[in-house]
């Protein structure tokens, strides 16, 4: 059997090792704010799907976007700002530009709002929860397990507003795939919208995965024997904490998006055009297949809890059964030694040569026959 537990506990390394290789990396390739200090990463204008040369103010890729819309009815021009960690004074100008709704600001600016889908006037703002995986050597009680952020989509007519919050979930990546793929950019701001649901959704599905293997060591520890005394035995308990508490943030940035989703992918909207609504659908399903992976995990952490309890319970049994056992053994020399501390004069073998040696013969066997018995059953 230990040699047994020793193959599975390498499998599981190995496992481990193989999945963090693979595992996607924070993304630094992209900047999170621009050379000149500015919140504004990108700036750049849309032609049916067919990025337009340079970048340029938000004012003049606004006037040129509508320019075009204006003279060609059937075009889909659009412009795509991408912003992180924006300040008031410089979202105001922007929100001014738009003509944003206050409402809109004031969600825009503020970096802890609720996953959700609003629309306000002509617009539609959406707020998603970021979560990105810290990695670290060894899982502890204080380790650090999700990271969580913000990105707020705004989308209009003939504009997207991407808001990022936080060190992970770079849009550089997603905007270079769309980029790739024209016809999809085509079908205007609503197809930013989905690619950016399904950039944060399927990031949910990479941490899950990730989590599995901080779940799985602690699985381990808990199962191999050793976890149920000691240090040892509070430490695996601490782990534990620490991951249900990291699971319940990962709940909740993700758990309120499920309603906004579903309703983007079955409820008509202005500003959604109908084609992207089978995409919002498949979101929609991978969220919930991250939700349910989200549960499982949850409740194998409450059985793994469970299971370390009652082995520290049964570890702490055994220890009171030893000490209960040689507590009864030192009882039989504390009695007779006690009998004789009394100091009367006429106790048996006071007098004798061989009492001494006799009572200690006595003493030593009786010990003896009490060790043995609690032995053969189990208690030392």
């Amino acid at each position: 059997m230990p040699a047994r537990e020793s193959a599975l506990s390498m499998i599981r390394t190995l496992g481990r090792a193989v999945r963090r290789a693979y595992r996607r990396k924070v993304d630094l390739s992209h900047p999170a704010r621009s050379p000149l200090g500015s919140a504004v990463v990108n700036c750049v204008g849309y032609a049916d799907g067919v990025r337009q040369a340079g970048n340029c103010p938000a004012a003049e890729a606004l006037r040129r976007v509508r320019k075009e819309n204006g003279a060609d009815p059937t075009s889909n021009s659009f412009v795509w700002i991408g912003l992180h960690e924006p300040s008031r004074e410089e979202f105001d100008e922007l929100a001014e530009l738009f003509e944003l709704h206050p409402l809109t600001v004031e969600d825009a600016v503020d970096a802890h709002s609720r996953p959700k889908v609003v629309p306000y006037d002509d617009t539609l703002l959406a707020v998603f929860r970021t979560v990105g995986y810290a990695e670290h050597a060894e899982l502890t009680s204080t380790s650090q397990v999700v990271e969580t952020g913000e990105i707020t989509v705004i989308t209009g007519r003939d504009f997207v507003i991407t808001i990022r919050y936080g060190r992970h979930g770079s849009l550089g990546p997603v905007r270079e795939a769309l980029e790739a793929v024209p016809e999809q950019l085509a079908k205007g701001p609503s197809s930013v919208l989905h690619a950016v649901a399904d950039f944060v959704v399927d990031e949910y599905l990479a941490v899950a995965d990730a989590v599995r293997d901080d779940i799985d060591e602690v699985e381990s520890a808990v199962f191999s024997g050793h976890a149920g005394r000691g240090a040892a035995g509070r430490g695996e308990a601490g782990r534990i904490y620490q991951l249900k508490r990291e699971l319940l943030e990962f709940k909740r940035a993700m758990s309120p998006l499920s309603r906004p989703l579903d309703a983007l992918a079955h409820q008509p909207a202005s500003l959604v055009a109908p084609e992207t609504r089978p995409y919002f659908r498949d979101v929609s399903d991978h969220l919930a297949r991250a939700g349910e992976q989200i549960q499982g995990y949850d409740a194998l952490l409450d059985s793994i809890l469970q299971a370390h309890l009652a082995q520290m319970t049964v570890a702490q049994n055994e220890d009171m059964r030893k000490i209960t056992a040689w507590a009864a053994i030192v009882a039989v020399p504390t009695m007779v030694c006690g009998a004789y501390g009394m100091n009367f004069e006429h106790m048996p073998l006071t007098g004798s040569v061989y009492g001494y040696p006799l009572v200690m013969a006595v003493i030593a066997i009786a010990c003896s026959v009490i060790h043995r018995g609690f032995r053969r059953n189990g208690w030392l």
